[in-house]
């Protein structure tokens, strides 16, 4: 991939002509506006025959210079946007400014326990509901979830409260019927590398939240990113929720130190889960703290009214009261770390009031 920076005074109609020229020569240009210039990547099989035309683009009335990206993941590398992506869901920013934090039950179980969870953590400061209504499970005789009934569950808390939804998709037929209720698609660790989901969640226009692979290493988990962004959506969010190692403390190894490096390699915003990698509740307030501090824009956190009856994860899932618990030690880390936390109780619009 090549990328072309044009200049800062470039006009619209020397922009349009080097898009022309690229989609000439059969390759796809993907232009991004950044705060400064405009960006625009060439994406495509590059012939022989056709090098001393990209060269020639160099030499285009607005183009400031070209440079060819080498990493195998061209799309999501911060060298084609240096502009970190903001991801703007009902009001709320993520990628900015703001620590964006998802919490709900890794399970839904019944409208009540949905019910109460919403409100628990709204009124602590989380602002998107997460919650599983389609489980993938290592044992084909664990709860997979309600499914729809699930969804709607979820639905009736969000008009409750207002709360965003984040829930997971497993398989590319079931797309559709998760974009009618969810406002952000989950991928999950085991199918990070599902192909041909990853081009289903491409197609649509609502954020995906991408989570790492067990097994998976960084560059896999940025090429996943890759296929999403190359169908076409550009709202993704990076997940860094623990790799499998040969440490047994932990249910995951939390990788703090992909936090740094995805922010260097990537524009997209990157979210830690500290359930999942600390798999027992007493570690994940620090897993927390720790993520904030590395430079993260949000987590997700399991919490469940009775972690002790939980159907899924009960043991990495918080009370209601340590979830408020771990979000009061959260906010003096995000001041000092330059990011924003809303007061409990305080919506959007009271969050950035406090913060002008």
């Amino acid at each position: 991939m090549m990328i072309v920076v044009m200049n800062s005074d470039a006009m619209l109609s020397q922009v349009s002509s080097v898009i022309h020229k690229i989609e000439s020569l059969g390759l796809t240009p993907h232009p991004s506006r950044g705060e400064h210039q405009t960006i625009i990547g060439i994406v495509g099989i590059i012939d022989a025959g056709h090098k001393d035309d990209l060269e020639h683009i160099g030499q285009m009335p607005g183009v400031a210079k070209t440079i060819r990206i080498t990493r195998p993941f061209k799309l999501v590398n911060r060298e084609f946007k240096p502009d970190p992506t903001i991801i703007r869901v009902n009001g709320l920013s993520i990628g900015g400014e703001d620590f964006a934090v998802m919490a709900g039950p890794c399970a839904v179980e019944s409208a009540e326990q949905v019910r109460a969870t919403a409100r628990a953590v709204r009124d602590a400061g989380a602002r998107i509901l997460r919650g599983g209504a389609f489980k993938p499970r290592t044992s084909p005789y664990s709860f997979k979830g309600l499914g729809e009934e699930g969804l709607k569950i979820l639905r009736a808390a969000k008009e409750e409260t207002g709360l965003p939804i984040v829930t997971e998709v497993i398989s590319p037929e079931l797309v559709p019927l998760v974009v009618k209720y969810a406002d952000i698609l989950q991928v999950g660790a085991r199918n990070m590398q599902n192909y041909a989901l990853l081009e289903a969640v491409g197609g649509i226009r609502k954020p995906v939240l991408l989570k790492r692979g067990m097994m998976s290493t960084i560059e896999e988990m940025l090429l996943a990113a890759e296929y999403i962004v190359s169908n076409g959506n550009k709202e993704v969010m990076l997940c860094e929720r623990g790799i499998r190692t040969f440490e047994t403390a932990t249910r995951s190894t939390l990788d703090i130190s992909a936090v740094p490096v995805l922010k260097q390699s990537s524009h997209l915003p990157v979210i830690v889960d500290p359930s999942h990698a600390a798999g027992a509740r007493p570690y994940i307030a620090p897993l927390a703290k720790a993520a904030l501090a590395a430079g993260a824009d949000g987590i997700i956190v399991e919490v469940h009214p009775s972690p002790e009856t939980a159907s899924v994860d009960g043991a990495q899932s918080l009370t209601f009261d340590e979830f408020r618990e771990m979000m009061d030690e959260l906010r003096p880390v995000a001041a000092a770390v330059g990011k924003r936390m809303v007061l409990c109780g305080e919506d959007d619009a009271g969050m950035r009031r406090a913060s002008a």
